[in-house]
């Protein structure tokens, strides 16, 4: 059954749309709220349709009416790269995974303690969502009315979401793809978005798989005016025993100047990046010719 009080007990915002003035703050979930709702749906569809319910089928944006998420973002710096924010310091992620998967990132931690460590985005693909959402580096975000883009600097990463009523792509052409189909509606100035057709990945280094078949629900609102967050839910069931519930916190940065910008991001151009994975499982450069005298010196000549 639908808890219709935990659904209504969301987010907080700071800037209410003009077609709305009158519309009370809603108090942030609890992390016990978001878990809880979590378990009460066997599918991320199943969620997105009940919050999608619960908003009575959303509200479009007009342009005279649309949320002042203006600014450039980055993530908030206590989040570390822990996929949950609130992973304790030094501590396993707070996932509960099924057994297999639960083992290969008991097997990745003790890699990287021995000194062994590859990570899929060395080679300058794409980090694919869900772990989208814990890469550094600056953020926009652009609302339109029929589009929301969510916009990484890192390799010029873009979330396209789509709140022009469409549905998903049909089954029958879907195929893994970095950053997955996403759809939304507005809930007020709340976008709420489903997430499917998502590669396989890893949430980040020392962090367990996703397969591609997880989904995600997110809920973007503006917590004050100077935070952007997104209350988070994958489901992934051959890799979560139950959906992982976290909050996702964006910090808008000071720019009196109005110089910050998002560049081009070609992370070719930098040597480092030229590496492939051995057959133990290591990272190693392409071209590597440093010698233990080149060791001694610093790399200088």
């Amino acid at each position: 059954m639908l808890v219709m009080g935990m659904l209504t007990s969301s987010c907080t915002t700071a800037n209410a749309p003009a077609s709305n003035p009158a519309q009370a703050p809603r108090p942030e979930r609890t992390k016990a709220e978001g878990v809880a709702l979590a378990g009460q749906y066997a599918t991320a569809a199943e969620l997105y349709q009940a919050l999608r319910d619960e908003a009575k089928g959303g509200r479009p944006l007009e342009w005279t009416s649309l949320p002042d998420w203006r600014g450039v973002y980055t993530r908030a710096p206590v989040a570390g790269f822990a996929f949950d924010p609130e992973t304790p310091e030094g501590g396993p992620p707070t996932a509960k995974l099924t057994p297999e998967y639960e083992g290969r990132m008991r097997k990745r931690i003790e890699g990287v303690k021995n000194g062994i460590e590859w990570d899929p985005i060395s080679t300058c693909a794409p980090p694919g969502h869900p772990r989208w959402l814990t890469e550094p580096f600056l953020r926009e975000f652009i609302v339109t009315p029929e589009q929301t883009w969510l916009v990484n600097e890192m390799v010029n990463d873009i979330r396209r979401i789509y709140t022009d009523g469409r549905d998903h792509v049909p089954a029958a052409d879907r195929y893994p793809l970095y950053n997955g189909d996403s759809i939304g509606f507005w809930d007020g100035d709340r976008l709420v978005i489903h997430t499917n057709q998502l590669r396989a990945g890893v949430y980040q280094r020392a962090h367990p798989d996703y397969t591609d078949q997880v989904e995600t629900v997110e809920v973007w609102y503006k917590g004050d005016p100077k935070t952007l967050r997104a209350d988070v839910w994958v489901y992934d069931p051959p890799a979560l025993a139950e959906p992982w519930f976290t909050r996702q916190s964006y910090l808008k940065l000071d720019d009196p100047e109005k110089g910050l910008r998002i560049r081009y991001w070609n992370c070719g151009e930098n040597q480092n990046n030229s590496v492939f994975q051995t057959q133990d499982g290591s990272t190693q450069f392409q071209d590597l010719t440093f010698t233990k005298s080149d060791d001694k010196r610093g790399g200088k000549p």
